[in-house]
């Protein structure tokens, strides 16, 4: 019929499917904050043998694991390589970016790959190579690396470059170079345009990338498995080990304690810096 109009295929589209988009992101959250939810409930039973329903609830485990020596001095590890690799990745994860987001060289993309390989390569097969080639190192120098502090701080930082240049070159990436260069026409010098026009702007982007490093060390096992050693454990190692001779709510505790940082950290994070900016 004249005069007409059929509905675009965008509206039937749109409105079609709407409810499957809302229903999918609906059971994608479930299937991702059940678990947390599940072993947070279970930190908090009181009966040993994990059963449903509880018999009641108590804070013991808690205290339990608190006076484990082998949880405290894991978890002391995990914080003290979540610093040092968070530390390492901005020293050189920052410069990179900058140079990556603004730079136009040969090499430039083989670079850029190297740098976020880590985040391709299985956790196993680089724990494997690095724990070879730290190996290697002893050999040559007949300095023990290989299941220290600072060989395994080596082998976090590895993991947490990666992020710290995703996320900066991200910000990067949006932002407008004739701001700088209005910056260094107006008299600035470069580290001045540098911390007052490019820093605030791309601060999202650090921040976010020196969080999702700490955390990617916080929480690593595949490579740490590897690399550890006596007196250097770290908190994830500790809770398999754990978990070979006893099952109890203290590993639910101890996981919970995890969940807590992780969780105070983004929201931290994001109540001052907006991570959102970041993305």
């Amino acid at each position: 019929m004249a005069g007409t109009r059929s509905p675009s295929p965008r509206s039937l589209s749109d409105g079609s499917f709407r409810p499957v988009m809302v229903g999918g992101c609906v059971a994608a959250f479930v299937m991702v904050l059940s678990p947390l939810v599940a072993i947070v409930w279970i930190s908090f039973f009181e009966n040993k043998i994990i059963s449903f329903p509880p018999t009641g609830y108590t804070l013991d485990w808690y205290r339990a694991a608190a006076a484990m020596p082998q949880f405290r001095d894991g978890f002391v590890t995990s914080l003290k390589l979540g610093v040092v690799a968070t530390l390492v990745s901005l020293i050189a994860g920052v410069p990179a970016a900058l140079v990556l987001a603004r730079g136009r060289f040969p090499g430039r993309e083989a670079i850029q790959s190297l740098l976020l390989a880590p985040l391709i390569v299985p956790g196993i097969v680089a724990g494997a190579a690095l724990y070879m080639f730290l190996i290697e190192v002893e050999l040559a120098s007949g300095v023990q690396v290989a299941m220290t502090f600072w060989g395994l701080a080596l082998a976090h930082s590895l993991i947490a470059l990666p992020w710290t240049v995703r996320l900066v070159t991200a910000s990067l990436v949006g932002l407008d170079p004739q701001l700088k260069e209005a910056a260094l026409t107006m008299g600035a010098r470069p580290l001045t345009a540098f911390r007052l026009v490019t820093w605030p702007l791309i601060r999202p982007g650090v921040v976010a990338g020196a969080l999702f490093a700490f955390i990617a060390s916080f929480v690593d096992l595949e490579k740490s498995l590897f690399l550890v050693g006596p007196g250097v454990t770290t908190l994830p190692i500790v809770i398999v080990n754990y978990l070979e001779w006893s099952i109890d709510p203290t590993i639910a505790a101890v996981a919970t304690v995890q969940i807590a940082v992780i969780s105070a950290g983004l929201v931290l994070t994001d109540r001052y810096f907006k991570l959102a900016r970041a993305f």
